[in-house]
């Protein structure tokens, strides 16, 4: 049994309005290449990663295992030097480490305050964001983040959903990227914005049996390539070498929409929790009944909301 594999699409040389008039519209993944992203692509070695920043402090996800899985917490968060950290994420054995001497490290980062501030490199990695053109093909105001990410070789980031629209911007190094459409949510074996399927490749059939028809699409990042990941499109990023990358993400629906106290961007809008609590409350008044009923009444409830909420447009 395996899943369908779709290549997603690599177009070269598209400018904003192409982009906003030809691709944005599909809502689907696609690669961008030949994009200017200033002299970051060239400069940014571990050496003068390490030199720019500095000893500044850095919390990073250190794991002893390949597969970091955010749902049973396989990883530990330390704190190091930005500059050693950078040094021990670029070399496979350590001298020094927390856990093993081949342990994998990841630098997701955050605003100064993770609680209440958003990252934004040009605030936490000023020296390095004079490197970067970032490709703004959204409307200033639509602007929420900017998320510099470094990983080991090797290090694979659990398949999860974002609720922004996000270009996923491979500065040095190679991934491999998974995605599943918002479609196949169904088949992904959710706990909140996060499959439980973490061995992509070799999935557990027996434990997730519908994982089979989830579409897997799949593309390759070389330095340069930047990824247009739409939101509530799952994604499985797999770090084939050392590498750097920049994720920007910007508001897609109108910024009331959104849960004012998400700095990650990956709340659900407001309107769709409330739904939720009441979904949940109408499951928790539906216990009342006898198991045939509730059976006979849950199926009712399912047709509505497929007959008002689903789409039957999609291809």
């Amino acid at each position: 049994r395996q899943q369908t594999v779709v290549p997603v699409a690599r177009l070269a040389g598209v400018r904003r309005e192409q982009f906003l008039r030809d691709i944005y519209p599909q809502r689907k993944p696609v690669v961008l290449t030949g994009m200017e992203l200033g002299t970051c692509t060239t400069k940014w070695t571990a050496d003068y990663l390490s030199q720019a920043e500095g000893p500044k402090q850095v919390k990073i996800h250190v794991s002893t295992v390949p597969q970091m899985d955010f749902l049973s917490k396989n990883f530990v968060y330390r704190t190091l030097p930005f500059d050693v950290f950078v040094q021990r994420a670029a070399e496979v054995k350590h001298k020094e480490y927390f856990l093993s001497e081949d342990e994998k490290y990841y630098l997701r980062s955050v605003g100064e305050d993770a609680r209440k501030d958003i990252a934004d490199i040009r605030k936490q990695f000023p020296v390095l964001a004079k490197d970067v053109q970032i490709p703004e093909y959204f409307e200033k105001e639509q602007f929420f983040s900017s998320v510099f990410r470094i990983s080991s070789a090797g290090l694979q980031l659990w398949t999860h959903y974002d609720v922004m629209d996000n270009f996923l911007i491979q500065v040095t190094g190679r991934k491999r990227v998974v995605l599943y459409s918002p479609r196949d949510a169904p088949y992904l074996y959710l706990s909140g914005t996060k499959s439980e399927v973490l061995d992509v490749d070799n999935p557990d059939f027996e434990k997730y049996p519908l994982f089979v028809k989830a579409k897997r699409y799949q593309c390759f990042l070389k330095a340069g390539d930047v990824l247009f990941i739409p939101a509530l499109w799952f994604h499985n990023v797999i770090s084939e070498e050392f590498g750097v990358a920049l994720n920007v993400f910007w508001k897609h629906l109108p910024a009331e929409s959104y849960d004012k106290s998400d700095t990650y961007g990956n709340k659900d809008p407001t309107a769709a929790s409330r739904a939720i609590q009441i979904l949940d409350r109408a499951l928790k008044t539906l216990e009342e009944l006898p198991e045939e009923y509730r059976d006979f009444y849950a199926r009712r409830m399912v047709l509505r909301i497929q007959e008002k909420a689903y789409r039957n447009d999609y291809g």
